[in-house]
Order: structure tokens, then sequence, then C-alpha cells
């Protein structure tokens, strides 16, 4: 079984397109206008024969069995391009760095990610095509972890012939953000292999009375982006104690420094406190997505450090994930990012 959009009769009119509508028997020799879809409950799903495929005698009965009577062959009008047509230009239009895309499949051609890495999307530039009418563009959020292979965005022309005039017009919106911005619309961008200095806080952890697992989770999660736990040290909940370590860590040239525990409001925790007094330039503390919310961030001589909350041990997504790949890209954090996690901010377990 196939969705037919053509409709049926004689011939049928997309804009100043003709369809003709012809028998199955008697399209021998005839190129097919569009794709033509194969569905086979639980099995398959896909396409049977490509738009442009000329009929011959031995694909009738496939025809007839995805209830195929009639096709139509298409007369395209001056100033209507079909579907394909439509798509590929709209991609080469959208696609920047680190994208690939291919052939229209069913219509629709998809941009992926020639990478591991921070899919860039920009959203304004998504609405405005989106409000041209009769074609489509759908995308990952922006500053998505995406890896090599994964699709960030697709699009296509809603019907199967599209004036030329829209798609022009996405052209031209992607034109001008490239002369404005100096990149794509969209793209997806490298993570740098940054190496980081882990200090884990408690005096319950320094003194032994309980396992350290911290450290194992920050560094399996720096591993997942291809970055890298230099050196782990340890610190009871002393505020001198911790300045000083964050001290060394900076000496040592790391990219990042990471501060571990002690990161709630009780009076006892003393880490914010040495974060700040070690000269920190304190971008935030805490964030409005959950979990998450006592993170702490900020730069101290130009250098990254976190103040990482309990949930990072545990919840498989935090406030940490959204930062982190940012910093690895090379983003500036500003308060203003910091603020608009918020939106889409909770993550339910």
């Amino acid at each position: 079984m196939t969705a037919n959009r053509a409709g049926s009769g004689e011939g049928k009119k997309l804009g100043n397109t003709l369809l003709r509508e012809v028998k199955v028997e008697e399209a021998v020799g005839l190129a097919l206008a569009h794709d033509l879809t194969q569905i086979l409950p639980g099995r398959f799903k896909g396409r049977l024969f490509r738009k442009g495929h000329r009929v011959t005698e031995e694909d009738i009965p496939k025809l007839k069995d995805i209830g195929k009577e009639h096709l139509y062959v298409m007369e395209l009008a001056e100033g209507d391009l079909h579907e394909d047509d439509a798509a590929l230009r709209m991609a080469a239009a959208l696609a920047g760095e680190n994208l690939t895309y291919g052939e229209p499949h069913e219509g629709k051609v998809a941009l992926k990610s020639a990478i591991h890495g921070l899919a860039q999307v920009a959203k304004p530039v998504v609405d405005r095509i989106n409000a041209i009418g009769d074609i489509a563009l759908a995308t990952v959020l922006n500053h998505l972890v995406v890896r090599e292979g994964e699709s960030i965005a697709a699009t296509r022309a809603i019907p199967l012939v599209v004036p030329e005039a829209k798609v022009a017009e996405v052209e031209r919106i992607a034109s001008e953000y490239r002369e404005r911005e100096g990149s794509a619309p969209l793209a997806v961008r490298p993570m740098r292999k940054l190496r980081a200095g882990l200090l884990t806080t408690g005096s319950e952890v320094f003194h032994g009375r309980i396992q350290d697992k911290f450290g194992p989770a920050v560094v399996r999660k720096l591993a997942e982006y291809g970055s890298e736990v230099a050196e782990q040290r340890f610190a009871p909940d002393d505020r001198e104690t911790i300045v000083g370590h964050i001290h060394y860590f900076l000496e040592q040239g790391y990219d990042m420094i990471l501060v571990t525990g002690g990161m709630s409001v009780d009076p006892d925790d003393r880490t914010p406190g040495a974060i700040a007094d070690a000269g920190t330039d304190i971008v935030s503390y805490g964030t409005p997505m959950l979990p998450g919310s006592m993170l702490l961030f900020g730069y101290l001589k130009g250098v990254p450090i976190f103040g990482l909350p309990g949930c990072v041990m545990h919840d498989p997504y935090t406030s940490f994930d959204v930062l982190l790949p940012r910093v690895l890209a090379g983003d500036v954090i500003g308060r203003e990012d910091i603020v608009g996690m918020g939106y889409g901010g909770l993550h339910r377990s």
C-alpha cells in the first residue's frame, strides 16, 4: 500500500504543472512522477520505485501489489519544482561545516553530522523558513550533542510540486544569515579535547570513611566527549585547603577545573565560598534546571571552573551535561546562557 498525493482522474493540476494519469499497463516506458512507497506491516516500509524510474513489463505485478492501477507522469511547468529538487536545493542552502546529505528519500533530504560534535541550529532561521508555507524544515535543538551519522535536520517540500519562488526564499534567508553571522544556519561544531583537574572535597571522602564515587562518574563523563581528567586530588571541608588545590590546578595549566562536593546550602559546605575565594569570576551559582540546580560555573583567569552538585554522580543528564559540551566547543558561557536553561530544563526520571 502507498499514499497517493496526486489524486485520481485523467489529470491533476499542481500549480501550473500537470500530472497525467495513465493505466499501469499503459505506463511501460514512461517515467514515474514521484517515488512509490511499499508498506509491509511489521516488516518493511520504504521506496519501491524511485522518481524517474521507467516502468517495465516486469514492474506491473509489483505495482499492482501496492494497490496501483494507475500511475502519473508529470509535465512540469515553468516556475515549479519537483519535491526532490526542492529538497536538494534547500539542503544545499542550509548546510554548513561538518554536515553531509545525500539523495532525497520519499521527497526528504536529511542533513547528518560528519563528526561527534555540537549541533548549531539557528532557530530564527528555522522559524522564518517554516512560515513560508508548503515546505518543512525539522531540526534538533540547538547545542545538542550529536554523533557521526546522526541527523540534525531534515527538509522537504510538502506538496509534490512547489513554486520555485518559495525555495528561492529559503535560499535568500540562508544567504542573509551566512553573510551576517559568518556561518551557515545549520552546522556541527567539533568539541576540543581538554585536560581537567578534578578536586573532590568532603572530609568523609578525604579520611576514607566512604568511597569516592564522584571521580569515576566525572572521568566517564569527560571520556564520552573525548576529554580527560588529567589529575584528581582530595581535600577536606576546609576553605583554605580547597583554595590551595584550585590554585595548584591553575598553575599546572589544565584547561578546566572541576570541584565536586559541598555544593548545597548547608552551613558546613565550604566549596562555593572556596571557589569564590580562589579569585573566580562566578557567572552563576545555581541554574534553573533540574537535576543540577546547585551547579556553579565561572572563570578563573580565563579557565572554566565548575562546582559540581551531587546529582552528577547518579543522574544520567544534568546541567553539567548542558554546559560541558558548550565549553568543549569553545563557547564563552554568560549569564544569559544560564538563564535560558530553564525552558525545557525539567528532566523527569
